[in-house]
């Protein structure tokens, strides 16, 4: 595993004692990949503006049964988790992060009589990890309420005993990292990038602009799940937060997320608003632009920090082309591709009222969709 950099260290430039690293709880994250990202956490803040709503974050599972849409979700016995994925094979993981281990399962009559046979993905809370119940019930609040072609479906959870599992749908493509960072050669099409980039941003513009906004606090490429024909879809909603209401400008929380992601003013502060994902998309949108990882320690030191090298050079074409993904040479057009940097450089602003809303991130990409050529 690689060195972790902390808030501390950001904030300073000194290296602090090492810390725990906690990967996302709802990609397919390869858990011997070195580069994978470390978790952002400082002490909690003080929101004094407490207010209830449909995703108050519940405290039991029997809270949360009551919610509206938890009642749709199957409840699965252990027994049948254990079915499903084999008795939790190991060729059957998918991956592992802070929450436990991802497994690829199928749920049919054999499992539950009567199931229409169903390919899931199904993560089990490890109970002695680094996340613990509440990012479960959290992930099972939101998912279980929101519903949305560009989230990724809740199937149901299994809460029996000590064991906490949840049942997701199967996307059957992965990460939009696997195939954004490849250890091989082939790679994402920029019609598919593009496409991609507007799957993402009409997730969370969904998200922000709910009946009860929600931000998403950890958007990054393992995050990103893709299905069979790469339509993408948000998961991992166990760092998901109520957004402001009324007349409050942010929220007030404990700084998590993932380090290169988080919005500057959010890492300092622990304001969190709804243009703290904007800044993390732009951030995507930048590594699907360039080819790069947000933070790469085995580039250059003034290239290690993917925002701070290249953010300065999107707006100087002759720079811009110069740093773009090779891979893509020849799928674009150079206008498209000026606007689309240019909307990057608009989401990554320093200042977050620089930053577009989601809603016209996704007007912006509708505008530049060009026909699917198959990879």
């Amino acid at each position: 595993m690689g060195s972790c950099q902390s808030i501390e260290e950001g904030k300073t430039g000194q290296r602090p004692e090492s810390k725990s690293v906690v990967h996302g709880v709802g990609s397919y994250p390869n858990k011997r990949n070195p580069a994978s990202q470390p978790k952002l956490k400082t002490p909690e803040g003080h929101d004094s503006r407490r207010r209830s709503s449909i995703v108050v974050i519940p405290e039991t599972v029997e809270d949360l049964q009551q919610n509206p849409g938890i009642s749709d979700l199957d409840i699965f016995k252990y027994e049948e988790m254990k079915m499903a994925t084999k008795h939790f094979r190991p060729k059957q993981v998918l991956g592992e992060g802070g929450f436990g281990i991802v497994y690829k399962g199928v749920i049919d009559e054999h499992v539950r009589p009567g199931y229409k046979t169903t390919y899931v993905a199904i993560k089990e809370l490890d109970p002695e990890g680094l996340q613990g119940d509440r990012e479960w019930l959290a992930e099972m609040n939101y998912l279980g309420q929101l519903r949305h072609p560009n989230l990724v479906k809740l199937i149901g959870y299994c809460c029996e005993d000590h064991h906490r599992l949840l049942v997701y749908e199967y996307m059957e493509s992965g990460s939009l990292e696997k195939h954004l960072f490849p250890r091989m050669c082939a790679t994402l099409t920029w019609s598919r990038r593009m496409k991609v980039a507007l799957d993402a941003a009409k997730g969370l513009a969904f998200l922000h602009g709910a009946e009860m906004p929600v931000i998403y606090r950890d958007f990054k490429t393992s995050n990103i799940l893709l299905d069979a024909d790469f339509n993408a879809k948000l998961s991992d909603f166990g760092l998901a937060k109520d957004g402001p209401m009324g007349d409050q400008t942010h929220v007030s929380t404990r700084v998590m997320g993932t380090y290169g992601y988080a919005a500057p003013e959010y890492v300092m502060t622990g304001h969190l608003t709804a243009r703290s994902d904007v800044y993390a998309y732009g951030v995507v949108l930048l590594e699907m632009l360039i080819g790069r990882r947000a933070i790469d320690k085995t580039r250059p030191s003034q290239e290690y920090n993917l925002v701070e090298w290249a953010r300065p050079l999107l707006n100087h074409n002759k720079k811009l082309f110069k740093i773009l993904d090779p891979r893509l040479k020849g799928q674009y057009s150079s206008k498209t591709v000026v606007k689309v940097a240019s909307l990057a450089y608009q989401c990554l602003s320093q200042n977050p009222k620089g930053r577009p809303v989601m809603s016209q991130v996704v007007e912006i990409l509708e505008a530049l969709q060009v026909p699917q050529v198959k990879d």
